[in-house]
């Protein structure tokens, strides 16, 4: 075999794989596609029971201020006792 033989099979073989990599990526892409459309569908048929949600609001400043000023006293009147 020559070195010109080698080299095309070798495209035809490379051009094959990549091929076939295409068509399994396309088949794969469409089928996602049809799977969130049915799951979509479904959702509709089916809903999911949507939990509430806890909000939390911040305490004033000034009240959380004072909070940490007594814990960090108490902290260090702690210390220096033992």
């Amino acid at each position: 075999m020559d070195n010109l033989s080698l080299l095309r099979d070798g495209t035809v073989i490379m051009c094959l794989g990549m091929g076939f990599v295409f068509l399994f990526l396309v088949i794969m892409v469409y089928s996602m596609d049809i799977m969130a459309f049915v799951i979509k569908k479904l959702n509709n048929i089916f809903p999911e029971e949507i939990p509430n949600e806890v909000k939390y609001t911040k305490k004033g400043q000034s009240s959380s201020d004072s909070d940490v000023a007594l814990a960090i006293a108490l902290a260090y009147a702690k210390s220096q006792k033992g």
